[in-house]
């Protein structure tokens, strides 16, 4: 009987899925930011459900997180793309 090898503890916490989109360098990089921000929301409205931080205290990480995902959508170019 084979065992099959454990996930590791950051994959099980940091699940990426694959990108599927139209292909461009900045697109992917956005994607792996996108779900990034998804995965640290899903933990912040966790610890405010749990009572660990405050409703504010997740507003602003959230905003916080927010931001920085709109900047690097700037920064990466995709603002000024026109979908096909």
């Amino acid at each position: 009987m084979t065992q099959e090898p454990e996930p590791s503890l950051e994959n099980f916490l940091y699940q990426k899925s694959t990108y599927r989109g139209k292909f461009t360098p900045q697109r992917l990089v956005f994607n792996a930011n996108l779900q990034e921000f998804a995965t640290r929301v899903s933990y912040i409205c966790g610890l405010q459900n749990l009572g660990k931080i405050s409703s504010e205290e997740a507003h602003n990480r959230i905003s916080i997180l927010w931001q920085q995902l709109e900047r690097s959508y700037l920064e990466l170019g995709l603002g000024s793309e026109t979908e096909d």
